[in-house]
């Protein structure tokens, strides 16, 4: 097993996840232009919704690569994890949203699984993941998303808890 390495791209996923949230507790709706534009599709929902903006996803890829080589990954390596991370969140979202769900809405595995497992499909040619590695990489990162919402919700970071 590659536990160093699937750490390495957890602690990324995590920084790519939590920037966005960051951002709107900073920022508030400063340059936050929804990625989707206000698109409805033909079920009269958002493609993505309110919550997915250009700003999260462009900050999550920048934090990727300014801070994968505190985890010993390379800046591209980063940028890909995270640009991974951002896609399988913005692949939850659309799910959501076809299921009729609100954006922020909870959805247990559906919003953690793709954007764990994304970018450890992604990364694992490079670090030699086999697929033990994938699935206990997804599964702590499911266990601990849920632990860091409601810590970040517990300090008013995150607008509810999972």
């Amino acid at each position: 097993m590659h536990l160093l390495g699937v750490a390495q791209v957890l602690a990324v996923i995590v920084i790519a996840n939590g920037v966005p949230v960051l951002a709107r507790k900073f920022l508030r709706d400063r340059y936050g232009w929804p990625l989707d534009g206000g698109l409805v599709l033909s079920d009269g929902h958002r493609l993505f919704g309110r919550s997915k903006t250009v700003r999260g996803i462009v900050l999550s890829i920048v934090a990727g690569i300014v801070l994968a080589p505190l985890f010993g990954l390379g800046a591209d390596l980063g940028a890909g994890i995270a640009a991974c991370a951002m896609a399988g969140d913005l692949f939850s979202s659309f799910c959501k949203r076809r299921l009729g769900m609100e954006s922020s809405s909870q959805a247990l595995g559906l919003d953690q699984v793709p954007e764990s497992l994304l970018p450890l499909l992604w990364s694992a040619p490079v670090l030699g993941f086999g697929a033990a590695d994938i699935l206990l990489g997804v599964v702590v990162f499911l266990v601990g998303e849920l632990a860091i919402s409601r810590l970040l919700f517990r300090l008013h970071i995150r607008e509810r808890p999972y």
